[in-house]
């Protein structure tokens, strides 16, 4: 079966110089793909070439049959963009806008609409005028309208890139609900790790301007293709190790002379390997009950950095370790700079990578 939409070779050149580049990539009916990077990777352009919106070089293909009238292919799709652009009208002419455009008959019309705010909890404020809106009030508007005229595929530019921290989170539930209802293809581009995690079936990670992992949405964040992708996707432990053993159940590392067991096979049979553990998956302990974990490591808390509802804590093991803790958790510990602490992984959790990066395989 066909995907719903297909990329190849696509390459999008702006100012006499390309700016971004996908070998392949592909979203089926009612996946969402999510386009994750730092700013400036160049997301936003590979989503408006994915949308017809930008010239670019390479194929397109919807189910299967190149994109030849890109009109008709974009009254398939709808788009929203980080500034929702609404009109000074009330929230109900705004939502049905596209409809309107699109020659939708009033009683049609006004269903669909209806329909498309009350999904977005937004039906109360039909009447509101636009302009009396706050921002994620707007942006519920905006997502409806785009919802409204039924697309095939949703593209979404950072919807969520203006909003505070607490709006932001309740309209990526709201969404991610939406999108489960209504089953509707959606490529969502983001610079945010939880919004990706909480959206995406699959994430496709950019970076200086080319996809570098396109993987399920948990596996992008278990197994990074490389370094530079594992330290976006928060995996900031990647340790130089040697291969001391391999076996059929483990395999033996010394990391700055501690002795690591983890299941991961080396990659390419590569004695020197990257080690690379998630800061959420250390447990930090006082004592030296540190449940099944296989690999224990005496430490020093260096220092303490809150990070929202969590702490980050840098110790030093003989090399640089950092791990993540509740606030709860560091205040129960009583962790300081100075303590001499525990630390503890499953070996399970890492994952290796080879010592020099190769170009990963587009998915």
């Amino acid at each position: 079966m066909s995907a719903l939409l297909e990329a190849t070779e696509l390459a999008v050149d702006r100012g006499g110089h390309t700016v971004v580049t996908a070998e392949r990539l592909t979203l089926d009916d009612g996946e969402t793909l999510v386009l994750l990077g730092p700013n400036g990777a160049g997301k936003s352009s590979l989503l408006l070439a994915l949308a017809s919106l930008l010239p670019a070089r390479g194929s397109l293909r919807w189910r299967g049959e190149p994109i030849r009238d890109e009109l008709a292919y974009r009254r398939r799709t709808a788009v929203v963009f980080q500034r929702p652009l609404l009109l000074d009208r009330s929230v109900e002419d705004n939502a049905g806008l596209g409809l309107a455009i699109r020659g939708v008959g009033a009683a049609q019309r006004a269903k669909r609409t209806q329909d498309a705010l009350a999904s977005l909890g937004a039906w109360q404020l039909r009447s509101r005028p636009a302009r009396q809106l706050s921002g994620g009030e707007a942006q519920r508007v905006s997502i409806a309208r785009a919802l409204a005229v039924e697309p095939e595929i949703l593209f979404l530019d950072e919807p969520f890139g203006a909003l505070d921290a607490p709006t932001r989170e309740t309209l990526t539930a709201d969404l991610a609900q939406v999108l489960r209802e209504r089953h509707v293809g959606t490529i969502l581009v983001t610079h945010d790790r939880d919004e990706a995690l909480s959206l995406g079936d699959r994430i496709s990670v950019i970076m200086r301007g080319r996809v570098r992992q396109t993987d399920r949405a948990e596996a992008v964040f278990s197994t990074p293709a490389d370094p530079e992708v594992a330290a976006f996707v928060g995996v900031e432990n990647v340790l130089p190790a040697h291969v001391i053993a391999v076996t059929p159940d483990l395999t033996v590392l010394s990391v700055a002379g501690h002795t690591i067991e983890v299941t991961a096979v080396p990659p390419g049979g590569d004695d020197f390997p990257l080690l690379c553990v998630r800061p959420d998956d250390i447990v930090i302990s006082r004592g030296e009950d540190t449940g099944s974990a296989r690999n224990v490591l005496p430490a020093e808390v260096v220092r303490l950095e809150p990070i929202g509802r969590r702490v980050r804590v840098i110790l030093d093991s003989g090399f640089p370790l950092v791990a993540h803790v509740t606030v709860r958790s560091a205040r129960e510990l009583e962790l300081a700079a100075g303590q001499e602490v525990t630390a503890s992984f499953k070996a399970t959790v890492p994952h290796l990578l080879p010592r020099h990066h190769r170009a990963s395989r587009p998915s």
